[in-house]
């Protein structure tokens, strides 16, 4: 039970599940770069749309919805840190007096809505991690790395594996604890004991896992031999989507559809070329997704 709600990639019937790894991971770097380009509000906000739905198409919505519940948790500390730490905004709302070291505590609208603007930059960032996290294949990813660095490739496919199986081993754990007469220590001093079973447990288990692959001769392994895969329809889409997304933010950056000041008033702009920007960062996000030949079952 706790396997399904990991975020683990599994294999769905989907055109980004269709697309290599290595194009489903330079599409989702594209969304990660365009979200560090753009602070229209707007605009990002549109691109959080835009993997919203994109993880509908990809049958993982329910759990990037988790994952942006779960963000939640992380932007309002942004918020409130930005707001006590910053002194450079104009329009003042409350005044704390005189915080000694810290100056003026003058908490200003600027401060907020720039507190607002990265708490939504990190956001987009988590869904894009948990989105690529359920949708691009690690081993398969890790294979394209393999005629590089070999030991390195084996080392990241190793570690990856083992992260659920850490998870699996903590919940049985708990579970063992929990059927104890006295039931399971609680507080600071269960999770330590749980703690140090799961790195007690992983030490062994890495040891056996060394032992066997030094039997198997891993040592001496060379160079993988390259293995020629043509270009799919759902490669050559999602490699056009990330270079259409890096493109339009980098246009909406440099042309000025997007542009945001926060300090020392807050100006935005918000126009027809903006609304244009939202609609294309969306349609390039989405259009490769409409295409389900050979994918439905």
């Amino acid at each position: 039970m706790a396997m399904h709600t990991m975020l683990f990639h599994r294999r769905l019937a989907s055109p980004l599940h269709a697309a290599r790894a290595g194009v489903s991971a330079c599409w989702a770097a594209a969304l990660t770069a365009a979200a560090l380009i753009l602070f229209n509000p707007i605009v990002l906000g549109a691109l959080v749309a835009a993997i919203v739905g994109a993880a509908a198409g990809a049958g993982v919505g329910r759990h990037v919805a988790r994952a942006l519940r779960t963000s939640l948790i992380v932007a309002l500390p942004i918020v409130v840190v930005n707001v006590l730490v910053s002194r450079q905004g104009l329009t003042v709302f409350a005044r704390l007096g005189d915080l000694g070291p810290f100056g003026q505590g003058n908490l200003t609208v600027e401060a907020v809505v720039y507190g607002a603007v990265i708490a939504l930059k990190v956001t987009i960032l988590i869904l894009i991690t948990t989105l690529a996290s359920l949708a691009v294949d690690p081993d398969e990813l890790l294979r394209a790395f393999r005629r590089l660095t070999f030991r390195s490739a084996l080392t990241a496919s190793l570690a990856t594996r083992m992260v659920p199986v850490l998870g699996a081993d903590a919940q049985r754990l708990a579970e063992a604890q929990r059927t104890r007469p006295l039931g399971a220590p609680r507080g600071a001093r269960g999770r330590i004991a749980l703690l140090s079973a799961v790195i007690g447990g992983s030490l062994d288990r890495a040891m056996d896992v060394a032992a066997t692959l030094e039997v198997r001769g891993f040592a001496t392994a060379r160079r993988a031999p390259r293995l020629r895969r043509p270009w799919s329809r759902h490669d050559f889409t999602f490699a056009a989507s990330a270079v259409a997304v890096l493109a339009l933010a980098l246009v909406g950056r440099l042309s000025g559809a997007a542009s945001f000041r926060a300090y020392p008033t807050l100006g935005m702009r918000l126009d027809g070329g903006t609304l244009a920007l939202c609609v294309a960062l969306i349609v390039a996000v989405l259009l490769p997704l409409t295409d389900r030949r050979g994918i439905d079952p």
